[in-house]
C-alpha cells in the first residue's frame, strides 16, 4: 500500500492540543491542574463509567445528582439505573442486601416503572424472576439480567448521554484517528488488500462501541431530515439509515453534532494511544525524552477493571528502568487471542499489552548498536560529540514540554469503588514487577547503550532543527559527519537540501555562490536521476525573481526536515514513530476512499484532516505517493457527479459496461439508488453509469 505526504507541523499542533486537553503534559514544573471544563466533564464521565462497571450504582447516581442532575429527569435512564441497582444488591447474596433489594423495588423501581416507557412495566415484572433464579444459572429466563455485560452496556449508554449533555467531546485528534482508521478498515476490506498497519489499528480501535444515545420522547416528532445528511452520516460512521435518522433526531438535526456523537461512541485503547502519542512527541522534540523517567516501573497502575479504553495511572507510559533488559519475541507479548471475554481478564491483558509495548519499544531503541552503519561505535561517539558541540538541539531542549502522563483527579471518585480499585492496583503492580524481574534476569542494558540512545535522539533533533531553519549546508555537514555514505544512498534528499542552499543564496543576492552550488551539486545529481531535471529547472527560475523571498515561497522546510530526520534515524537504527506510519497509511486510504465515492469528505474540515494533507512541495523532487485526490473529488453537496468508464477502471472497482463518454449523474438519482438499494455511494454511481443516470431504470433492473 502506498502512503501520502503528511503535514507534520499540522499533526504536531493536533497532538499538542490533544496532550493539553487530556492533561498529559506540563508547561512547567508547577504542574497546574487542568482548567478545561471539557476535561473535567470527560473525567466525570470516566468515573461514572467506572462506578457502573463495578456495580457501584449508588456512587454513579450520586455523581449524576451532583454534576448532571437533569440527566436523572429522564425516567428511562432512572429506571435502568434502579433496575441495575436491584440486580447488584441481589448479586451480593447476603440477607441484608436481599432486604435492601426488596426496599429498592418498593420505593424506587416499581414507581419508576409506571411512567418510564411503555415496555418498562413488563421489564419490571420480568426482573422479579431474579428472586427465583440463581445468578450462575446461564439457562434461566433472567440470565441476561444477571450478566455483567449489562453493566458495560449501561455504562456506555450513560456515557453517550452525558457526553452530549455536557458537550464533553474528545479532542479533535482522537476523533480524527477513529474516523481515519474506520475508513482505512472499510477501504482495505472492499479492495481486498492487506493493511500494513493492521496489527496497530486492530489493537488501537476496538470493535465494541458504546450504545447510542436516545432522544427524549418530545424529539420524536421532527421534520424530515435532508437525505444528503442521512446518507453522509450513515456511510461516514457505518450506521444503518434508521440509525443515522435516530442520531440526527438526538442532535436535533445538527449533522456535525451527530457525527461527533457517533465518533465518540467508538472505543480506543487509551493506554496504547498515549504510548503512541508520547513516542511521536519525543521523536519530534515536542516532549523531553527524559521526562518520563520520573516514575519507576514498580509503581502501582490504576486501571479500570472492565474498560480496556481507560487508564488512570500517574503515568501510563510505564518507563522501563535502564536495567530492565531486552525483550525477546514471545516472552511477554499478549495477543487478542488471549482475551477470553471476561472484563477482569480484559483489563489485565490490556495492561500487559501496555507493558509489552513499552518493553518492546525500549528494547528496540537500546539495541540500535546492532543495526547502525559499518562505521563502528567510535563514529557514533564522534557524532555525539559533534551534536553536543554544534547542533542547535541543546538550545531547543529547554523549550520541550514535560510528559505528565494520564492520571485522574480522585475528587470525583466514589468511595464505593476505591476498595476494588486498590485490589486491582496490587494485581497489575505484581504483573509488571514480575515482567521486570524476568527481564533483569536475562539481558541487561549498559549505561553506555542508554547514553547512545539519548545521543542519537539529540542528533536527530539537531539535524531536523537545522533543516527546518533552512541551514542546509550545516545539515549536510552534520549528516556527513554522522555517516559519510548517507547521501550516496539518499541522493534525492541531498538534492533537496542543495535546493534550499541554492535558494537561500539567491535570496541573499549571492548569485555566484548559488550558481556554484547548482553546478557542483544540483547539475550532477539531476544528470544521474532524470526525475530531478524538472525540479532543477524550476529551481533555476528563482534567478529571475531576485527581489522575492525564493526560499520562503518555494520550499516547505518542515516537510524536508521530517524526511531527513526519518532517513537519518533509520541509518542510526532509530525507527520512525508508529504513529507516523498510521497517519501516512490512513490518509492515503482516506484519499482513495473518496475517489471511489467520487465526492469530497464533508467532515474532513471539522476533524482537520484537510490541514494534515496540506504538504505541497513546489520545487522539491517528487516522492513515491498516490495520485492527488483532488483530481477526482467533487463537493459532497453538489447536484451532479461525473462518472466515466475510464475512471471506474482506474479506481479498481468492478468492471462495468460504460461508454467512454462521461455520464452525468444527478445527485438526487444517486441518493435515490443509495436509499432504495442500501448501497454505498460508489456502487450507486457505477450502477447509474450503466443506465445513463436513470435511477428508476436501475431500481427496476435490480428488482426485475
Amino acid at each position: 500500500m502506498e502512503s501520502t505526504p503528511v503535514n507534520w507541523e499540522a499533526l504536531d499542533a493536533l497532538l499538542i492540543d490533544f496532550a493539553k486537553s487530556e492533561n498529559l503534559i506540563e508547561e512547567d514544573s508547577s504542574a497546574p491542574s487542568p482548567s478545561s471544563s471539557s476535561y473535567h466533564s470527560r473525567l466525570l464521565i470516566r468515573h461514572i463509567r467506572r462506578s457502573l462497571h463495578t456495580g457501584a450504582i449508588d456512587a454513579a447516581v450520586h455523581l449524576l445528582r451532583l454534576h448532571a442532575p437533569s440527566i436523572l429527569t429522564d425516567h428511562k435512564i432512572l429506571f435502568r439505573l434502579h433496575k441495575q441497582k436491584f440486580i447488584e444488591l441481589l448479586r451480593k447474596g447476603t440477607a441484608e442486601d436481599r432486604e435492601s433489594a426488596i426496599q429498592c423495588l418498593r420505593t424506587s423501581l416499581a414507581p419508576c416503572a409506571l411512567d418510564a416507557y411503555p415496555e418498562a412495566y413488563e421489564e419490571f415484572k420480568h426482573v422479579l424472576l431474579a428472586f427465583i433464579y440463581d445468578k450462575d444459572d446461564n439457562t434461566s429466563p433472567v440470565a441476561n439480567e444477571w450478566s455483567e455485560r449489562r453493566r458495560i452496556d449501561l455504562a456506555g449508554y450513560i456515557s453517550s448521554m452525558l457526553r452530549a449533555h455536557l458537550n464533553a467531546y474528545d479532542p479533535i485528534f482522537s476523533m480524527a484517528l477513529r474516523y481515519l482508521i474506520s475508513i482505512h478498515r472499510v477501504y482495505c476490506l472492499r479492495q481486498g488488500i492487506t493493511s500494513p498497519i493492521s496489527d496497530l489499528t486492530e489493537r488501537l480501535l476496538l470493535e465494541e462501541r458504546d450504545p447510542p444515545a436516545t432522544p427524549q420522547d418530545i424529539l420524536y416528532e421532527v421534520p424530515p431530515f435532508d437525505e444528503v445528511d442521512i446518507q453522509a452520516l450513515a456511510h461516514a460512521v457505518e450506521l444503518t439509515r434508521q440509525g443515522a435518522i435516530d442520531s440526527l433526531r438526538f442532535s436535533k438535526g445538527d449533522l456535525f453534532l451527530a457525527f461527533q456523537n457517533e465518533l465518540c461512541r467508538m472505543r480506543l485503547d487509551v493506554p496504547l494511544l498515549d504510548q503512541l502519542v508520547r513516542e511521536y512527541c519525543v521523536y519530534r522534540g515536542i516532549v523531553d525524552s527524559a521526562s518520563g523517567k520520573q516514575q519507576p516501573i514498580s509503581e502501582p497502575v490504576k486501571f479500570n477493571q472492565q474498560d480496556p479504553g481507560y487508564c488512570s495511572s500517574r503515568d501510563c507510559s510505564l518507563e522501563i528502568d535502564c536495567n530492565a533488559g531486552k525483550h525477546s519475541d514471545g516472552e511477554t507479548s499478549v495477543t487478542n487471542a488471549q482475551m477470553d471475554g471476561s472484563p477482569e481478564n480484559n483489563a489485565d491483558v490490556t495492561s500487559l499489552r501496555q507493558v509489552d509495548f513499552e518493553v518492546r519499544y525500549a528494547s528496540e531503541l537500546t539495541s540500535i548498536h546492532e543495526d547502525c552503519s559499518t562505521s563502528g561505535s567510535q563514529q557514533h561517539e564522534d557524532a555525539a560529540a559533534l551534536q553536543r558541540g554544534r547542533l542547535p538541539g541543546n538550545g531547543e531542549r529547554s523549550k520541550r514540554k514535560r510528559w505528565r502522563g494520564r492520571y485522574d483527579d480522585n475528587s470525583y471518585m466514589p468511595n464505593a469503588s476505591l476498595e476494588e480499585h486498590s485490589k486491582q492496583e496490587h494485581s497489575i503492580s505484581t504483573v509488571v514487577s514480575t515482567i521486570s524481574k524476568e527481564k533483569q534476569g536475562s539481558e541487561k542494558l549498559s549505561v553506555h547503550d542508554v547514553s547512545n540512545v539519548e545521543d542519537r535522539y539529540e542528533i536527530l533533533l539537531g539535524v531536523k532543527e537545522l533543516a527546518s531553519r533552512g541551514m542546509a549546508a550545516e545539515a549536510v555537514q552534520e549528516v556527513n559527519a554522522i555517516d559519510p555514505n548517507f547521501f550516496a544512498h539518499n541522493s534525492v534528499l541531498l538534492f533537496q537540501l542543495k535546493q534550499v542552499e541554492f535558494l537561500k543564496l539567491v535570496s541573499s543576492g549571492d548569485y555566484s555562490a548559488a550558481l556554484k552550488v547548482a553546478c557542483t551539486h544540483l547539475g550532477p545529481l539531476a544528470s544521474s536521476d532524470p526525475a530531478l531535471l524538472k525540479p532543477l529547472k524550476e529551481t533555476l527560475l528563482a534567478l529571475l525573481r531576485p527581489n522575492e523571498d525564493a526560499l520562503g515561497n518555494a520550499l516547505p522546510l518542515h516537510a524536508l526536515a521530517a524526511s531527513l530526520q526519518v532517513a537519518v534515524g533509520r541509518r542510526l537504527g532509530v525507527e520512525e514513530p508508529q504513529l507516523m506510519k498510521i497517519m501516512r497509511a490512513t490518509l492515503y486510504t482516506h484519499n482513495e476512499w473518496f475517489k471511489l465515492q467520487m465526492c469530497k469528505d464533508r467532515f474532513e474540515g471539522l476533524l482537520r484532516i484537510d490541514s494534515l494533507k496540506e504538504a505541497n512541495t513546489p520545487f522539491l523532487a517528487p516522492v513515491s505517493i498516490s495520485k492527488s485526490y483532488a483530481d477526482s473529488c467533487t463537493n459532497g453537496s453538489s447536484q451532479a457527479t461525473v462518472s466515466s468508464g475510464t475512471r471506474t477502471s482506474e479506481d479498481g472497482s468492478s468492471p462495468t459496461q460504460v461508454s467512454s463518454r462521461d455520464v452525468i449523474c444527478d445527485e438526487g438519482a444517486i441518493l435515490k439508488v443509495m436509499e432504495f438499494l442500501a448501497l454505498p455511494r460508489a456502487d450507486a454511481i457505477h450502477l447509474l453509469a450503466q443506465y445513463n443516470g436513470n435511477a428508476e431504470t436501475v431500481i427496476q433492473q435490480i428488482f426485475a
